[in-house]
């Protein structure tokens, strides 16, 4: 009998992503080969290299009769697409971060990051301990998924923008690249909250389809060039305590 499983995976300074996987009986002399469809640029710093990770380890623990490959946004499906590509057997892991499935259920919002909401810590003890992973699996149930999560960023960045922030005010006509429930917090601030996978960020923040963006800290927005796109650059991240 198959099951479909959505598993967290995260390098060190990465995001939280979302992998989903198929359970099937390992023998001892079977060797299975699956894919892994992510949201990010293929390799990626970080984000990328956490699925890599993943699949690495899950190789490793199967004792090499579980082999997983690692497809960057576009090379199978778009990013945006990974939810419905895994969840239809497309392929059998997906790996992203749950508030980019907003258009779903608007509850997965919530097991990725809540503005001003649970820190890194907070949030493992609500999922392990508060009843969290039991939401979580009764949501994503309906699409033969089943979540399960392994890593956080902690607090990230609050982004780069092409102009001063100084006030609430200056958030006013603002097109910000920013998912989540963070984006809601925008909108009702009267900003303009722009949905892009990662791979579109540079081109958008450079010719100006937008205006700011959120990632997540130095190290994973040195890799796209962002100091390159915006000259302010602002931290807390009140969007992401926790993601």
């Amino acid at each position: 009998m198959k099951r479909r499983h959505f598993i967290k995976a995260a390098a060190t300074s990465s995001l939280l992503t979302t992998t989903a996987l198929t359970t099937q009986t390992i023998e001892a002399k079977t060797r299975i080969k699956w894919k892994m469809v992510t949201t990010w640029p293929k390799n990626f710093p970080g984000l990328g290299s956490g699925a890599n990770h993943l699949a690495k380890l899950i190789t490793e623990m199967s004792g090499g009769r579980l082999k997983v490959k690692v497809y960057g946004a576009k090379e199978l499906v778009p990013a945006f697409e990974v939810f419905d590509a895994v969840s239809r057997g497309t392929a059998q892991m997906g790996h992203g971060a749950s508030y980019y499935w907003k258009g779903k259920n608007e509850a997965t919002q919530f097991f990725s990051a809540v503005p001003f909401g649970l820190t890194a810590q907070e949030m493992n003890g609500w999922l392990y301990h508060g009843g969290g992973m039991e939401l979580w699996r009764e949501l994503y149930e309906p699409f033969g998924l089943v979540p399960a999560a392994a890593g956080n960023t902690g607090v990230q960045m609050a982004g780069w923008f092409n102009k001063q922030i100084k006030s609430t005010a200056d958030l006013k006509g603002l097109k910000m690249r920013i998912p989540g429930l963070g984006g809601e917090v925008l909108k009702r601030a009267g900003g303009t909250p722009v949905s892009l996978p990662g791979g579109e960020i540079f081109t958008s923040l450079k010719t100006g389809a937008i205006d700011a963006t959120e990632w997540v800290g130095p190290y994973n927005d040195l890799a796209f060039g962002l100091h390159k796109a915006a000259k302010y650059y602002y931290y807390p991240g009140w969007h992401e305590p926790g993601t």
